[in-house]
């Protein structure tokens, strides 16, 4: 099919002048662009990832943006690519300094042309839909010719500069309680942009049931071809009650049971072991040397974001929503440090502490969270694993995120750090 040049001529203008009149809300991700290499940006459905990419756009001159889902480019072949960018050079006088690719995967042999355009030494940035574009498939595709940077929705520090809310250096009480509020906020209707960004709970509503039918039947049943849509279904349910927990197959195959739906366990392990390729879930695994027990069960669970989890579970479980807000946080640090991985230390003793931060081979830092208002409130057991875990990682740096209460205390000659969520949050 050879595409129209009048139509495509149009859309170019449109979307150079969308870039450019874009009401800016900034994201607090930052990307490096290295030469010969595209910026792949991933991470779940509605987080921003094509309002990311007009950002990226707003901080070169003359910006080329396709979104190869749009009617007038979304039958191009591949070779018509390198075409329409010369015709952008033509109407705008100047060859475009960056290439914005979005919804990647419409487009034929995308990965030779990302290839030959990096040859050709354009900057090129990519995203794709999470329905029909994995990471692992970027990865794949492009053969370590590209950098992965995860979007999620809002942090607590967007969601507050959204609000109108700039905490100073020095915090005053009534500043500190407001920032308090919009925190009980945050953990309650997620950082979903299009969530903040809305004034009415009932429009909230229906957004988020719409996000959790795309995710579902999109970017889950339809991508991976799944067979049983009930057995789908309530796999994902599952997960948007239990979020911060443990689990195991037996446990969902249980909750399956439960429900009266026939299921074959194996079924079950395939369906559980796709669902974090949607972004929409996150597993955390136990730290040890022994790849066996890494990949073992249990593990525990995240979503991408708690409004999601809203549609299926409205639970005030605020100690729940403190540790899943902390996890997301750590993920998002990833971004900034390559080698970091998340991992959560449990042993036959029972002691559990909730992240364990390991850079390369060394452990960084031990975490905590806990939702207490004062020291009486920490449970002895969530202070003596951290101490059990220092030991046996040999890690000194222990974090324990409460709700309220701050402080620092030398126990069995180790130091452990208390800090309110909202503090911790704040921080850059």
């Amino acid at each position: 099919m050879v595409y129209d040049k009048r139509l495509v001529s149009d859309y170019l203008i449109r979307k150079n002048k969308e870039i450019e009149q874009l009401k800016f809300v900034e994201r607090e991700l930052k990307v490096d662009m290295i030469p010969n290499k595209a910026i792949s940006i991933i991470g779940p459905r509605r987080a921003g990832k094509s309002y990311f990419l007009k950002i990226i756009g707003r901080e070169f001159a003359n910006p080329f943006y396709v979104d190869f889902e749009n009617t007038e480019v979304k039958y191009v072949e591949p070779n018509e690519v390198f075409e329409i960018i010369a015709l952008h050079s033509e109407i705008f006088g100047s060859e475009a300094e960056i290439l914005l690719l979005d919804e990647i995967q419409n487009l034929k042999d995308w990965s030779s042309v990302v290839r030959s355009l990096l040859d050709r030494g354009f900057k090129v940035v990519i995203s794709g839909s999470s329905s029909k574009l994995l990471s692992k498939e970027i990865a794949t595709q492009l053969r370590g010719r590209t950098i992965s940077y995860l979007l999620l929705p809002f942090s607590f520090r967007e969601f507050l500069k959204l609000k109108k809310i700039f905490p100073e250096k020095y915090i005053t009480l009534t500043k500190e309680a407001k920032i308090r509020r919009a925190l009980r906020e945050y953990l309650t209707q997620g950082g979903y942009p299009e969530i903040v960004l809305s004034e009415s709970d009932e429009r909230k509503a229906r957004i988020l049931k719409e996000y959790y039918h795309t995710i579902l039947y999109l970017d889950f049943v339809e991508r991976f071809e799944l067979k049983s849509i009930e057995v789908a279904r309530l796999i994902f349910d599952f997960f948007l009650q239990n979020y911060s927990n443990f689990f195991s197959v037996n446990k969902i195959a249980n909750f399956l049971s439960s429900q009266g739906v026939k299921h074959g366990k194996s079924t079950v392990y395939e369906y559980v072991e796709k669902l974090p390729e949607t972004f929409a879930v996150f597993f955390v695994e136990r730290i040890s040397k022994s790849v066996y027990e890494r990949k073992s069960w249990p593990k525990k669970a995240y979503i991408c974001d708690l409004g999601l989890g809203n549609v299926v579970n409205p639970s005030e479980n605020f100690g729940a929503r403190m540790e899943n807000s902390v996890f997301l946080e750590l993920l998002r640090e990833s971004n900034k440090t390559a080698v970091r991985e998340i991992f959560l230390f449990k042993n036959k003793e029972g002691n559990e502490v909730d992240f364990v931060i390991r850079e390369a081979s060394r452990i960084k830092k031990l975490v905590q969270v806990t939702y207490a208002n004062s020291r009486d409130e920490i449970e002895h057991r969530e202070v003596k694993s951290l101490i059990k875990a220092s030991d046996v990682l040999r890690c000194k740096d222990l974090l324990c995120i409460t709700w309220d209460y701050e402080g620092e205390e030398k126990i069995k000659r180790k130091r452990v750090k208390f800090v309110p969520l909202w503090k911790w949050l704040l921080q850059e």
